[in-house]
């Protein structure tokens, strides 16, 4: 299984904590990985803040049983993001940490959100393991 993080994601845990919580990266890689255990899914975890690395660790990997992305500001004007998770063959669940409807105007809006199997929003840390057990329905 794939995990995607955008751009300022590996600062999670001291960026904004009041937005964003004080659980970092590796906590909700972990918790990742506890939740696809039982189906034996190894979790390949990418996180870069420049958009062409992520698009060509997305390239790289189409055997991946699915994935779960947080593009973070990508999401807005992320195109060539978008074009490769078109590209991508399994089902993808976008995930944002903060309510982003609550937020500025400027990121109510996702490019990629129109492509991915579900959205999960405003729900924390936690929603990544929302994601997780979306996507294990979603390859059933």
């Amino acid at each position: 299984m794939l995990l995607v993080n955008g751009p300022n994601l590996g600062i999670l845990g001291r960026r904004e904590p009041e937005v964003y919580g004080t659980e970092t990266l590796a906590d909700i890689e972990k918790a990742v990985a506890e939740e696809v255990a039982e189906r034996g899914w190894d979790v390949v975890s990418v996180q870069r803040d420049s958009e062409g690395e992520l698009v060509s660790e997305i390239n790289r990997r189409p055997e991946t049983v699915g994935a779960i992305v947080n593009p973070g500001a990508l999401m807005i004007a992320g195109w060539s993001l978008r074009d490769s998770l078109a590209a991508y063959p399994r089902p993808w669940v976008e995930v944002h940490i903060s309510n982003v409807w609550a937020r500025e105007r400027f990121r109510h809006d996702s490019v990629i959100a129109p492509l991915a199997h579900g959205v999960v929003v405003g729900l924390g840390p936690f929603g990544y393991r929302l994601a997780a057990q979306a996507l294990m329905h979603l390859v059933d």
